[in-house]
């Protein structure tokens, strides 16, 4: 079976500054990967290269066995990436069914799996604040929308560069509680979150990031069994 995702040997930076010197990842169909580190490991480095945001100067970044490296965002998200940023990022002064619309496409094929319909069956709270502009919503309410936004293109991986961060409690359960049924359902996911206790549960495999070099990959069984490899990368 041909991974979705295949990052090998990827280098990035900013201008003279390196971030990224060896990272390597895949994503098979149907698995939710994490990608872990502390902060300033180049987690976001690594989401904005793979998807044309920034362009590696080494390495390979390959989708369903394309080769995509350093190839335009557009051109990525057509292959079926659906990017929910760090921050949200949702279109403050469009209503929450605006920003849902400015975003549909069909790149999975055939009959599209999500349309207003089911996003707004899948949050309901959207659908009772679908008039509301962006910047009226609350921080939990922005973050559904900018799932809900990355889902209307149906893609193929999901990813969510801090899933949770910044909500409160009660709204982060309602969000791993999505992200339980996303998975249920078959959608391929990539997280960035730092709730190591919530990824163990929901993911089938990690990958830790230190300094820009992964240094580690497994499955969660793996992970709990070792609080070593916690305390060393995670600060857990």
């Amino acid at each position: 079976m041909t991974a979705l995702l295949e990052i090998a040997g990827l280098q990035a930076g900013y201008g003279e500054t390196r971030v990224l010197f060896d990272v390597n990842l895949m994503i098979m169909p149907g698995e939710v990967v994490t990608l872990m580190g502390r902060n300033g490991m180049g987690k976001t480095t690594t989401i904005r290269s793979l998807m044309g945001l920034l362009r590696p100067t080494a390495g390979t970044v390959r989708i369903n066995g394309a080769d995509l490296t350093g190839k335009p965002a557009y051109t990525v998200a057509q292959a079926g990436l659906g990017l929910v940023p760090e921050g949200r990022q949702i279109f403050p002064t469009l209503s929450v069914e605006e920003n849902l619309v400015a975003t549909a496409a069909n790149r999975a094929g055939g009959i599209p799996r999500w349309t207003l319909s089911s996003v707004y069956d899948f949050f309901p709270r959207l659908n009772e604040r679908r008039g509301n502009l962006g910047n009226q919503l609350s921080g939990g309410e922005q973050q559904m929308l900018a799932i809900g936004r990355a889902l209307m293109t149906n893609p193929n991986l999901l990813i969510l560069d801090e899933a949770t961060e910044g909500l409160a409690p009660i709204i982060r359960a309602e969000i791993w509680a999505c992200l339980k049924n996303l998975k249920q359902s078959g959608q391929s996911i990539l997280i960035v979150d730092k709730t190591v206790s919530a990824l163990e549960k929901l993911a089938d495999r990690h990958v830790v990031l230190e300094k820009g070099v992964t240094v580690w990959s497994g499955n969660s069984s793996e992970l709990v069994a070792d609080p070593s490899l916690k305390e060393r990368y995670l600060g857990a």
